[in-house]
């Protein structure tokens, strides 16, 4: 296994790349063809609801619930479980773990039913914590492997990576939907429940190819006991106290906390959004969804690089204040859409700031952090922030979708989270972004 220096073109291409297999369960399972799914079963079950705990829900809200309630776990562990592998030196291990976690729960989506829903989200909950959680170390590797002028491209070219790869496999999963026999396939549920399959093997083998370059870290030889668990906690300390003292990134952690709540909820919720509420001819639902969930994969690889560019020249806080007010202004236009072409048009400019925000707000973090060793605690902080973020925006999103019985509510509601964190972002000092 190749010992890398900081800084090397293969170690940051075999980072990068890591986004290139999983990003196909956050576009697959998570955007594309399983909302489809989960929208058909419902259909020809003749219901829209679920039983839960004696009372029915609503099923869109459900999904919204149990993503709320898996992102709540990854929350409360994500810091104790980056604190020990910090103190252990073995956080790779601890990301191989949850991508097979995750790549194996979405191999089980096969057999997701509505005559087993318990089974059925149980999959679908254990895909979520796979994925989320296997991210928390990875983001983590960025300060270990590139060097601050090098951040915000290598952060970009992930998720450049990402949006490509993803796009390859939704286009065969899209022919095998579209044309199930020509692949000996007997109809196109058949075949979504075989990408699920496919999503799993994929993220699983490719995932090879960064755990072969990134380094490992040193273990610590001590007995394992439970001081580990207590360590971790003391590791969180450590990082409560240093955030404290840094102004910057403390501003920056409330910023990004109400504007990531907006942007995931939306990336969450978008095709279940789309399913329902726009006024598809019936022939060209599943078809239209899924051109125009590669539409946005499309834009935002281009996205991603031009914001990149723009934030050098004009700094990563200004970008994302910009990126703020546009996407604040789609979550209020949202609210008018019903055809299929103003539906393409919305999802266009969606995926010319989704790749630019996502890319931009962890290489800004990444630069605001003090110097150390201990990246994975203080990463654990920024995930942490997205997931209890993610939790009550998936929550309110849920709530309000029951109480109006409309998703076109909830949409414009998380408008008003993009211009508080535009108003916050206004508040962090530019001046100590490396």
């Amino acid at each position: 296994m190749p010992n890398l220096p900081k800084g090397h073109p293969k170690l940051l291409n075999a980072w990068a790349f890591y986004d290139w297999a999983n990003s196909v369960y956050s576009l697959v399972i998570a955007s594309a063809v399983f909302p489809i799914f989960y929208e058909m079963i419902f259909k020809e079950s003749g219901k829209n609801y679920v039983l839960f705990l004696g009372m029915k829900c609503k099923d869109t809200a459900m999904i919204s619930f149990v993503t709320a309630f898996a992102f709540l776990i990854v929350a409360i562990c994500s810091p104790i479980l980056s604190g020990i592998s910090d103190y252990l030196g073995n956080k790779k291990a601890f990301m191989r773990f949850f991508c097979y976690l995750g790549g194996i729960s979405c191999i089980c989506l096969y057999w997701f039913d509505v005559d087993n829903l318990f089974l059925s989200y149980t999959a679908y909950f254990f895909g979520l914590i796979g994925f989320w959680s296997s991210l928390v170390f990875y983001n983590s590797y960025l300060p270990d492997i590139a060097f601050p002028e090098q951040q915000d491209r290598v952060s970009a070219k992930g998720f450049s990576l990402g949006y490509i790869g993803s796009t390859l496999l939704l286009i065969v999963n899209l022919a095998m939907v579209m044309f199930p026999h020509t692949f000996g396939i007997e109809t196109a549920k058949s075949a979504m429940k075989i990408s699920f399959v496919m999503v799993g093997v994929w993220w699983i083998g490719f995932s090879h190819v960064t755990y072969y370059y990134l380094p490992k870290g040193n273990k610590n030889n001590v007995p394992l006991t439970k001081d580990f668990i207590f360590k971790g906690f003391h590791e969180l300390k450590f990082v409560w106290k240093q955030l404290q003292q840094n102004l910057a990134l403390k501003r920056y952690l409330y910023s990004y906390f109400v504007f990531i709540m907006a942007v995931q909820t939306v990336m969450l919720v978008a095709t279940y959004f789309g399913a329902t509420e726009i006024d598809w001819d019936t022939q060209d639902k599943t078809m239209g969804l899924i051109i125009s969930i590669l539409a946005i994969q499309l834009v935002a690889v281009v996205g991603a690089i031009v914001t990149s560019r723009v934030s050098e020249k004009f700094g990563n806080i200004n970008t994302l204040i910009v990126l703020n007010a546009i996407w604040a202004v789609l979550c209020g236009f949202a609210f008018f859409v019903h055809t299929p072409n103003e539906f393409y048009a919305t999802a266009g400019f969606v995926g010319l700031v989704m790749g630019g925000i996502q890319s931009i707000a962890r290489s800004t973090y990444s630069k605001l952090l003090p110097e150390t060793n201990d990246t994975a605690s203080f990463f654990s902080f920024y995930d942490v922030t997205e997931k209890v973020g993610i939790v009550i925006g998936m929550t309110i999103y849920g709530t309000i979708d029951v109480i109006t019985g409309s998703m076109r509510n909830a949409i414009v509601f998380l408008g008003v989270f993009f211009l508080i964190g535009l108003v916050l972002l206004t508040r962090v000092p530019k001046n100590n972004i490396r």
